[in-house]
């Protein structure tokens, strides 16, 4: 008897066990939101009216410097409008988004819009590649097929990526926050979530500009899953060197290479070249109205970035971006409505410095970190710096060529950059 009482507690108990993994499973499918497919299908409504407004610009009077120290010359502008208002085709562009899987899908309240394209290679490595300010997901366009289909591109097949590209909240097409505190810690966590929605338990991360801020704050959480970092702009400037920016005087002890660096970020800050920014932590409310009437306001505003300083209004054809993908970037601006709320990251991270090793805590990553360096970049942190800021540094090259937008201007360089800083931790 006491043996069938055993046998029956034992089928009792795993059937409420089974009710209760049931139930809670339920419970799940209700909570967890969704991943939905995405197609780009902007409405011939709104890029007529796009047209429209580009051609009734109101121009300005000519500066009265021959250099850009004033902004964006009114010569090249007139040119480059006019190509947008006339030649410029969006559905290239859109085609050229919806020939990759695209999803959407709600993280913290935001809807999330990314491009997520698996390789047809085994042991793919799961890649999360985050943009910034003026840049969206069409900065990484020219390095999917490099990253995701290697051997088509010289590369190896243990070289591949499965590539996860997200849009940042407030730009493109991710839903736009309606309350404050999306900082690059929240986002942080938001691609946290992503990679653990797409069922990755392993993966790695890289970012320029407000990217780089982005994959340095998840670092810093060092989430189960997450193998390693790559920034093209690493917060490796130290404090000597921070403190003494704005001023003529360069720190002393500093080697040539520490000096050049020193020199090159400190040129952009005493020439106005961040102006943009300042502008935008204190006031981004105040410039999206502008912002968000005139495409050709809009462009201007842009090219206040110093990433696009040395840029030819593409009057040079081996140049990269060409004229029709910087239209692409700016006429994703305006389509989706999102300049002024892109805007809003440089206010909600106003007490952040993303070359800071100090105010980045790059001290305190724990995981493996890779840093490529880019010559016409803002700064091209030595690897001295580089060294002392990041205590696991496993990859550290200087390229002899590219910016601030290193994929979308030398995709090439890139991808090889990308293969050679994973390569060890696959």
């Amino acid at each position: 008897m006491k043996t069938i009482n055993n046998f029956v507690r034992i089928i009792f108990t795993g059937i409420l066990l089974m009710q209760v993994t049931f139930a809670v499973a339920q419970e799940k499918l209700k909570t967890e939101e969704p991943i939905r497919p995405f197609k780009v299908n902007i409405s011939d409504t709104a890029i007529k009216d796009l047209r429209q407004r580009v051609l009734a610009t109101k121009w300005p009077d000519q500066e009265t410097v021959t250099d850009q120290s004033q902004g964006a010359k009114l010569s090249k502008m007139k040119e480059l409008i006019k190509y947008w208002g006339t030649n410029y085709d969006w559905r290239k562009a859109e085609a050229k988004l919806n020939a990759y899987p695209q999803f959407v899908t709600k993280i913290d309240g935001v809807d999330i819009h990314f491009i997520h394209v698996k390789s047809k290679h085994k042991n793919a490595m799961p890649l999360i590649l985050s943009h910034g300010w003026p840049g969206s997901v069409f900065e990484f366009t020219n390095v999917i097929g490099p990253l995701s289909n290697p051997t088509a591109y010289g590369g190896k097949t243990e070289d591949a990526f499965d590539l996860i590209i997200p849009s940042l909240p407030g730009f493109g097409f991710s839903g736009k926050p309606t309350e404050a505190g999306w900082n690059i810690d929240r986002i942080a966590k938001a691609w946290i979530v992503l990679m653990d929605r797409l069922g990755y338990k392993q993966y790695v991360a890289q970012g320029g500009d407000w990217g780089a801020g982005i994959v340095n704050a998840m670092a810093l959480r060092a989430p189960e899953g997450l193998l390693g970092i790559h920034s093209n702009l690493p917060a490796t400037l130290p404090t000597e060197a921070g403190m003494a920016l704005g001023g003529k005087t360069v720190p002393a002890g500093f080697s040539d290479k520490e000096r050049a660096a020193f020199e090159q970020l400190n040129k952009e800050i005493v020439g106005g070249g961040f102006i943009y920014k300042t502008t935008m932590e204190t006031r981004p409310q105040g410039v999206s109205y502008g912002l968000n009437d005139s495409p050709a306001g809009l462009a201007a505003w842009i090219f206040l970035h110093p990433g696009f300083e040395n840029w030819s209004y593409g009057n040079d054809p081996k140049q990269l971006p060409t004229k029709d993908e910087v239209l692409d970037d700016i006429s994703l601006y305006w389509l989706t409505g999102s300049a002024g709320s892109s805007s809003r990251i440089y206010w909600e991270n106003r007490n952040v410095s993303l070359i800071s090793a100090g105010a980045m805590k790059s001290d305190q990553i724990t995981i493996p970190v890779a840093v490529t360096t880019f010559p016409q970049d803002v700064y091209a942190s030595p690897e001295t710096w580089a060294r002392r800021a990041y205590k696991n540094l496993i990859y550290f090259n200087e390229v002899s060529i590219g910016g601030h937008f290193a994929a979308w201007e030398q995709p090439q360089i890139f991808s090889e950059e990308i293969r050679a800083a994973f390569k060890t931790l696959r």
